[in-house]
């Protein structure tokens, strides 16, 4: 597994003076991942200054009570995922974080510089009320998400669909967490709701999200496709069907390869494809398939997605 292995009882036993010992630790074993305990005294500081300093695969756990405030709040400061912690925690639990941590442990950053693929002649696609942007994401998605939409206008023309593979029972919260960061509506999507141009819907835990050529979002309960659920390739590939030439697909950051061949659909049907670059990827995965598949059209690094979507929804 990996060389050293912090939980919240290790690095709160730093003493009351801080993170500074546990900080050293770090910087002396090299982890290869971090389990963090946000009820710990200062956890979000510890993810703060660890990224900054030794940039580290972490899972934050979070205990569940009141809100998801905090979670979130350590997914911005980079942490890659969270975990919901029951109060009396037994040994299954354990071992599935131990098996959660051990693909952590396998994530590392890739920089490669970047490139851009040839767009593909345009299709014609069916009649729909507005474009529609598609986003998908896995590991580090949250802190991507964030940040591509804070730089969207309050006005943005279209309405945006994103599944991002998280854990149960966190994307209500991600949902109001992702409302404070940014100008646009954020809802967790329900089923028949009507999109709206300007909103933002997640798709929820427990089943896939899907798009209608009328405007309309469906939630199905179908089984994990190639074990998620929700899927980024139906999410993609229903808006691909859906939306033909009208719709703007985007891979984010991610573990694998879910995504990639719906994002290859909208590409083939005519529409726009994002794929992020390595360099600004917590985890150059899902964007790698979709490049090597030939589904993205621009390889762009984080801080120009925004403004090329704007681009793009004035011209669809």
């Amino acid at each position: 597994m990996s060389r050293t292995l912090f939980d919240s009882d290790a690095l709160s036993s730093a003493g009351e003076c801080g993170f500074s010992e546990a900080l050293s630790t770090v910087r002396e074993q090299i982890p290869d991942v971090l389990l963090i305990d946000l009820t710990s005294v200062d956890a979000l500081d510890a993810i703060e200054r660890i990224m900054a300093e030794r940039p580290t695969p972490i899972l934050a756990l979070d205990p569940g009570m009141l809100s998801r405030e905090e979670a979130f709040r350590a997914l911005a400061l980079g942490a890659l995922d969270v975990a919901e912690r029951p109060a009396s925690p037994g040994p299954e639990y354990w071992h599935a974080m131990a098996r959660r941590l051990t693909v952590l442990a396998q994530v590392r950053v890739v920089r490669h510089v970047q490139g851009k693929l040839k767009r593909l002649a345009a299709h014609e696609g069916p009649e729909v009320p507005f474009p529609l942007v598609a986003i998908a994401a896995s590991l580090g998605g949250p802190k991507a998400i964030s940040q591509i939409l804070r730089m969207m206008p309050r006005n943005f023309p279209a309405p945006v669909a994103i599944c991002q593979h998280i854990s149960d029972g966190f994307t209500e919260g991600l949902a109001h967490w992702l409302s404070t960061e940014t100008p646009l509506k954020v809802l967790e999507a329900t089923h028949e709701q009507m999109m709206e141009k300007g909103a933002v819907y997640i798709a929820p835990s427990g089943g896939h999200l899907l798009v209608r050529p009328d405007g309309k979002l469906v939630l199905d309960t179908r089984p994990p496709v190639r074990g998620f659920r929700p899927s980024c390739d139906l999410l993609l590939s229903s808006a691909a069907e859906s939306f033909g030439r009208r719709c703007i697909g985007v891979i984010l950051t991610g573990m694998g390869r879910d995504g990639a061949r719906g994002l290859k659909e909208i590409r083939d049907r005519g529409g726009r494809t994002i794929a992020q670059n390595a360099e600004t990827c917590a985890v150059y995965g899902m964007p790698r398939e979709a490049v090597q598949m030939g589904a993205a059209e621009e390889i762009l690094p984080l801080d120009r997605i925004a403004p090329t979507l704007v681009d793009w929804v004035e011209t669809c």
